[in-house]
Protein backbone atom coordinates (compact mmCIF):
# COMPACT_ATOMS: atom_id res chain seq x y z
CA UNK A 1 0.00 0.00 0.00
CA UNK A 2 2.89 2.18 1.00
CA UNK A 3 4.30 1.55 -2.89
CA UNK A 4 1.38 2.43 -4.31
CA UNK A 5 0.94 5.57 -2.67
CA UNK A 6 5.05 5.93 -3.44
CA UNK A 7 3.93 5.44 -7.11
CA UNK A 8 0.46 7.82 -7.12
CA UNK A 9 2.41 10.71 -5.55
CA UNK A 10 5.33 10.25 -8.23
CA UNK A 11 2.55 10.12 -11.40
CA UNK A 12 1.15 13.59 -9.41
CA UNK A 13 3.87 15.11 -9.83
CA UNK A 14 4.82 14.68 -13.46
CA UNK A 15 1.49 15.65 -13.98
CA UNK A 16 1.82 19.05 -11.81
CA UNK A 17 5.28 19.31 -13.94
CA UNK A 18 3.87 18.65 -17.14
CA UNK A 19 0.85 21.18 -16.41
CA UNK A 20 3.14 23.44 -15.64
CA UNK A 21 5.54 23.43 -18.58
CA UNK A 22 2.15 23.44 -21.42
CA UNK A 23 0.75 26.47 -19.40
CA UNK A 24 4.05 28.29 -20.08
CA UNK A 25 4.48 26.95 -23.48
CA UNK A 26 1.20 27.26 -24.93
CA UNK A 27 2.34 27.59 -28.71
CA UNK A 28 4.08 23.75 -28.42
CA UNK A 29 1.12 22.20 -26.27
CA UNK A 30 -1.63 24.15 -29.28
CA UNK A 31 1.24 22.67 -31.94
CA UNK A 32 1.92 19.44 -30.81
CA UNK A 33 -2.73 19.03 -30.50
CA UNK A 34 -2.91 20.41 -33.78
CA UNK A 35 -0.39 18.90 -36.24
CA UNK A 36 -1.78 20.48 -39.71
CA UNK A 37 -2.91 18.09 -42.46
CA UNK A 38 -2.64 18.16 -46.20
CA UNK A 39 -5.80 21.06 -46.52
CA UNK A 40 -3.70 23.32 -43.98
CA UNK A 41 -0.58 23.25 -46.10
CA UNK A 42 -2.04 23.95 -48.96
CA UNK A 43 -3.77 26.84 -47.45
CA UNK A 44 -0.65 28.51 -46.09
CA UNK A 45 0.85 28.02 -49.23
CA UNK A 46 -1.91 29.82 -51.22
CA UNK A 47 -1.88 33.12 -48.23
CA UNK A 48 1.93 33.02 -48.81
CA UNK A 49 1.44 33.52 -52.56
CA UNK A 50 -1.33 35.62 -52.84
CA UNK A 51 0.34 38.08 -50.32
CA UNK A 52 3.28 38.07 -52.77
CA UNK A 53 1.80 38.54 -55.96
CA UNK A 54 -0.11 41.69 -55.03
CA UNK A 55 3.54 43.20 -54.43
CA UNK A 56 5.28 41.79 -57.53
CA UNK A 57 2.45 41.72 -59.85
CA UNK A 58 4.16 44.98 -61.53
CA UNK A 59 7.42 43.12 -62.67
CA UNK A 60 5.30 40.46 -64.67
CA UNK A 61 3.28 42.80 -66.19
CA UNK A 62 6.66 44.71 -67.56
CA UNK A 63 8.46 41.24 -68.48
CA UNK A 64 5.26 39.89 -70.71
CA UNK A 65 5.47 43.46 -72.54
CA UNK A 66 9.01 42.95 -72.96
CA UNK A 67 8.20 39.05 -74.09
CA UNK A 68 5.55 39.72 -76.48
CA UNK A 69 7.21 42.70 -78.51
CA UNK A 70 10.61 43.64 -79.37
CA UNK A 71 9.70 47.27 -79.21
CA UNK A 72 8.96 46.96 -75.02
CA UNK A 73 12.43 44.34 -75.66
CA UNK A 74 14.45 47.11 -77.10
CA UNK A 75 13.14 49.48 -74.23
CA UNK A 76 14.09 47.53 -71.12
CA UNK A 77 12.35 47.61 -67.93
CA UNK A 78 13.14 51.07 -67.17
CA UNK A 79 11.91 52.08 -70.37
CA UNK A 80 8.83 49.74 -70.16
CA UNK A 81 7.45 50.68 -66.94
CA UNK A 82 7.71 54.60 -68.01
CA UNK A 83 5.87 53.61 -71.98
CA UNK A 84 2.89 51.85 -69.95
CA UNK A 85 2.59 54.43 -67.03
CA UNK A 86 2.83 57.57 -69.16
CA UNK A 87 0.34 56.23 -71.83
CA UNK A 88 -2.10 53.68 -69.60
CA UNK A 89 -1.49 55.39 -65.91
CA UNK A 90 0.77 53.54 -62.99
CA UNK A 91 -2.69 51.20 -62.09
CA UNK A 92 -2.21 49.14 -65.79
CA UNK A 93 0.74 48.05 -63.54
CA UNK A 94 -1.64 45.69 -62.14
CA UNK A 95 -3.99 44.35 -64.91
CA UNK A 96 -4.99 40.71 -64.69
CA UNK A 97 -4.06 40.90 -60.66
CA UNK A 98 -7.48 39.59 -60.44
CA UNK A 99 -6.53 36.75 -62.68
CA UNK A 100 -3.00 36.35 -60.77
CA UNK A 101 -5.02 36.03 -57.50
CA UNK A 102 -6.80 33.11 -58.46
CA UNK A 103 -4.09 31.82 -60.38
CA UNK A 104 -2.06 31.78 -57.30
CA UNK A 105 -4.98 30.10 -54.93
CA UNK A 106 -4.50 26.94 -57.50
CA UNK A 107 -1.49 26.62 -58.93
CA UNK A 108 0.88 27.93 -56.24
CA UNK A 109 -1.02 26.81 -53.28
CA UNK A 110 -0.90 23.38 -55.29
CA UNK A 111 2.57 23.35 -56.40
CA UNK A 112 4.05 24.71 -52.76
CA UNK A 113 1.63 22.90 -50.26
CA UNK A 114 1.86 19.54 -52.39
CA UNK A 115 6.10 19.31 -52.32
CA UNK A 116 6.21 17.69 -48.42
CA UNK A 117 3.96 15.09 -49.14
CA UNK A 118 5.60 13.95 -52.65
CA UNK A 119 9.18 14.11 -51.12
CA UNK A 120 7.69 11.72 -48.87
CA UNK A 121 6.10 10.10 -51.43
CA UNK A 122 9.37 9.93 -53.76
CA UNK A 123 11.14 8.18 -50.53
CA UNK A 124 12.23 11.48 -48.63
CA UNK A 125 12.02 9.51 -45.76
CA UNK A 126 15.57 10.33 -43.52
CA UNK A 127 18.42 12.48 -44.67
CA UNK A 128 20.10 9.62 -46.47
CA UNK A 129 17.51 9.01 -48.90
CA UNK A 130 16.91 12.63 -49.60
CA UNK A 131 18.74 13.17 -52.86
CA UNK A 132 18.74 16.47 -54.85
CA UNK A 133 17.07 14.43 -57.61
CA UNK A 134 14.42 13.40 -55.44
CA UNK A 135 13.58 16.52 -54.39
CA UNK A 136 13.93 18.19 -57.77
CA UNK A 137 11.46 15.52 -58.37
CA UNK A 138 9.04 15.79 -55.96
CA UNK A 139 8.61 19.86 -57.02
CA UNK A 140 8.59 18.49 -60.34
CA UNK A 141 5.23 16.67 -59.62
CA UNK A 142 3.90 19.07 -57.77
CA UNK A 143 4.30 21.66 -60.19
CA UNK A 144 2.99 19.60 -62.44
CA UNK A 145 -0.32 18.90 -60.25
CA UNK A 146 -0.73 23.18 -59.46
CA UNK A 147 -0.20 24.09 -63.17
CA UNK A 148 -3.29 21.68 -64.19
CA UNK A 149 -5.51 23.45 -61.65
CA UNK A 150 -3.90 26.90 -62.71
CA UNK A 151 -3.75 26.82 -66.83
CA UNK A 152 -7.51 28.71 -67.02
CA UNK A 153 -6.31 31.85 -64.73
CA UNK A 154 -2.59 31.77 -66.64
CA UNK A 155 -4.20 32.37 -69.61
CA UNK A 156 -6.65 34.88 -68.42
CA UNK A 157 -3.87 36.57 -66.62
CA UNK A 158 -1.37 36.53 -69.44
CA UNK A 159 -4.06 38.23 -71.80
CA UNK A 160 -4.93 40.81 -69.39
CA UNK A 161 -1.52 42.27 -69.26
CA UNK A 162 -0.69 42.44 -72.42
CA UNK A 163 -3.74 44.47 -72.99
CA UNK A 164 -2.64 47.56 -74.08
CA UNK A 165 -5.90 49.69 -74.32
CA UNK A 166 -8.52 50.24 -71.51
CA UNK A 167 -8.67 47.83 -68.45
CA UNK A 168 -9.39 44.69 -69.02
CA UNK A 169 -12.03 42.62 -67.12
CA UNK A 170 -11.92 38.93 -66.31
CA UNK A 171 -15.28 38.40 -67.15
CA UNK A 172 -15.09 40.03 -70.39
CA UNK A 173 -11.67 38.34 -71.44
CA UNK A 174 -13.17 34.96 -70.59
CA UNK A 175 -16.10 35.71 -72.44
CA UNK A 176 -14.30 36.54 -74.86
CA UNK A 177 -11.66 33.63 -75.25
CA UNK A 178 -14.73 30.83 -75.00
CA UNK A 179 -16.32 32.41 -77.58
CA UNK A 180 -14.21 32.64 -80.12
CA UNK A 181 -11.66 29.46 -78.90
CA UNK A 182 -14.39 27.21 -76.78
CA UNK A 183 -12.85 25.21 -73.65
CA UNK A 184 -9.90 24.17 -75.00
CA UNK A 185 -8.75 27.94 -75.36
CA UNK A 186 -8.51 27.95 -71.44
CA UNK A 187 -6.04 25.50 -72.03
CA UNK A 188 -3.88 26.66 -74.48
CA UNK A 189 -0.17 26.24 -73.98
CA UNK A 190 -0.92 23.86 -71.30
CA UNK A 191 2.11 21.61 -72.84
CA UNK A 192 4.69 24.09 -72.08
CA UNK A 193 2.87 25.40 -68.77
CA UNK A 194 3.23 21.88 -67.42
CA UNK A 195 7.09 21.57 -68.58
CA UNK A 196 7.84 25.24 -67.06
CA UNK A 197 6.10 24.09 -63.92
CA UNK A 198 7.92 21.58 -63.40
CA UNK A 199 11.38 22.52 -64.43
CA UNK A 200 10.34 25.59 -62.30
CA UNK A 201 9.02 24.45 -58.88
CA UNK A 202 11.74 20.96 -59.92
CA UNK A 203 14.52 24.04 -59.31
CA UNK A 204 13.18 25.96 -57.40
CA UNK A 205 12.43 23.78 -54.27
CA UNK A 206 15.33 21.34 -54.50
CA UNK A 207 17.72 24.53 -54.93
CA UNK A 208 16.07 25.64 -51.85
CA UNK A 209 16.11 22.63 -49.84
CA UNK A 210 19.57 22.36 -50.93
CA UNK A 211 21.14 25.70 -50.12
CA UNK A 212 19.73 25.64 -46.89
CA UNK A 213 21.77 22.93 -45.95
CA UNK A 214 24.88 24.92 -47.39
CA UNK A 215 23.61 27.72 -45.59
CA UNK A 216 23.03 26.07 -42.12
CA UNK A 217 26.54 24.18 -42.50
CA UNK A 218 28.25 27.54 -42.88
CA UNK A 219 26.49 29.75 -40.35
CA UNK A 220 25.76 27.39 -37.77
CA UNK A 221 22.08 28.97 -37.69
CA UNK A 222 19.21 26.42 -37.21
CA UNK A 223 16.55 25.86 -40.46
CA UNK A 224 14.01 27.96 -38.85
CA UNK A 225 15.99 31.02 -38.63
CA UNK A 226 15.01 33.88 -40.82
CA UNK A 227 18.03 34.72 -42.83
CA UNK A 228 18.77 30.89 -43.53
CA UNK A 229 15.41 31.05 -45.28
CA UNK A 230 16.22 34.43 -46.91
CA UNK A 231 19.38 33.65 -48.34
CA UNK A 232 18.23 29.85 -49.60
CA UNK A 233 15.35 31.52 -51.18
CA UNK A 234 17.01 34.52 -53.07
CA UNK A 235 19.81 31.53 -54.49
CA UNK A 236 17.33 29.76 -56.05
CA UNK A 237 15.02 32.45 -57.49
CA UNK A 238 18.70 32.81 -59.92
CA UNK A 239 18.55 29.47 -60.32
CA UNK A 240 15.17 29.16 -61.14
CA UNK A 241 15.56 32.57 -64.10
CA UNK A 242 18.23 30.07 -65.84
CA UNK A 243 16.58 27.30 -66.33
CA UNK A 244 12.61 28.51 -66.51
CA UNK A 245 13.48 32.23 -69.20
CA UNK A 246 12.94 29.09 -72.26
CA UNK A 247 10.12 27.70 -71.02
CA UNK A 248 8.35 31.11 -69.54
CA UNK A 249 9.00 32.97 -73.40
CA UNK A 250 7.12 29.81 -74.70
CA UNK A 251 4.14 29.80 -72.75
CA UNK A 252 3.50 33.35 -72.70
CA UNK A 253 4.22 33.51 -76.95
CA UNK A 254 1.23 30.31 -76.83
CA UNK A 255 -0.98 32.33 -74.49
CA UNK A 256 -1.23 35.22 -75.80
CA UNK A 257 -1.67 34.41 -79.36
CA UNK A 258 -4.53 36.60 -80.68
CA UNK A 259 -7.97 35.12 -79.92
CA UNK A 260 -9.12 34.37 -83.62
CA UNK A 261 -5.81 33.05 -84.82
CA UNK A 262 -3.55 30.20 -83.75
CA UNK A 263 0.57 31.58 -84.73
CA UNK A 264 2.12 28.29 -83.39
CA UNK A 265 0.43 24.83 -82.96
CA UNK A 266 2.42 23.51 -80.28
CA UNK A 267 5.09 24.63 -77.80
CA UNK A 268 7.48 22.58 -79.75
CA UNK A 269 6.20 24.31 -83.07
CA UNK A 270 6.50 27.72 -81.00
CA UNK A 271 10.19 26.67 -79.59
CA UNK A 272 11.46 26.29 -83.37
CA UNK A 273 9.84 29.41 -84.57
CA UNK A 274 11.48 31.32 -82.36
CA UNK A 275 14.78 30.18 -82.90
CA UNK A 276 14.36 29.72 -86.47
CA UNK A 277 12.87 33.92 -86.89
CA UNK A 278 14.59 35.57 -84.51
CA UNK A 279 17.63 33.53 -83.14
CA UNK A 280 18.29 31.44 -79.58
CA UNK A 281 19.06 33.97 -77.53
CA UNK A 282 15.34 35.10 -77.99
CA UNK A 283 14.55 32.37 -75.73
CA UNK A 284 16.20 34.24 -72.42
CA UNK A 285 14.83 37.93 -73.70
CA UNK A 286 13.37 39.09 -70.29
CA UNK A 287 16.14 37.57 -68.47
CA UNK A 288 16.49 40.31 -65.80
CA UNK A 289 12.88 41.36 -65.45
CA UNK A 290 12.20 37.37 -64.68
CA UNK A 291 15.19 37.30 -62.15
CA UNK A 292 13.76 41.01 -60.67
CA UNK A 293 10.43 38.85 -60.54
CA UNK A 294 11.76 35.19 -59.50
CA UNK A 295 14.07 36.95 -56.80
CA UNK A 296 11.65 38.55 -54.43
CA UNK A 297 9.18 36.14 -55.33
CA UNK A 298 10.65 32.76 -54.38
CA UNK A 299 11.84 35.01 -51.49
CA UNK A 300 9.22 36.58 -49.92
CA UNK A 301 6.22 33.40 -50.94
CA UNK A 302 8.85 30.81 -48.73
CA UNK A 303 9.49 33.39 -45.82
CA UNK A 304 5.77 33.78 -45.48
CA UNK A 305 4.98 30.14 -45.72
CA UNK A 306 7.42 29.08 -43.34
CA UNK A 307 6.83 31.32 -40.83
CA UNK A 308 3.03 29.95 -41.56
CA UNK A 309 4.17 26.49 -41.28
CA UNK A 310 5.97 27.25 -37.68
CA UNK A 311 2.76 29.09 -36.23
CA UNK A 312 1.05 25.87 -36.88
CA UNK A 313 3.59 23.44 -35.17
CA UNK A 314 5.62 22.42 -38.46
CA UNK A 315 8.91 22.15 -38.52
CA UNK A 316 10.93 23.99 -41.14
CA UNK A 317 11.28 22.49 -44.66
Amino acid sequence: HFQESQGSHHTSQIEIMSLSYNKSNPIATAASANAPGLLQQVGMAGTAAVITVTFIHPIDVIKTRIQISPEYGAAGMGGTFKKIAGAEGVTALWKGVNAAWLRESSYTSLRLGLYEPCKIAFGCTSPETTTFVKKFAAGSAAGALGSLAGNPFDVLKTKMMATESGTPSIVGTAKDLLKNQGVGGFYRGIDSNIARAMVLNGTKMACYDQMKGYVVDFTGLPKGNLLVQFLSAGSAGFFMTCTVSPFDMIRTRLMNQPADAKIYNNALDCFMKIVKNEGPLTLWRGFIPIWSRFAPTTTIQLVIFEQLRGMMGMKSL
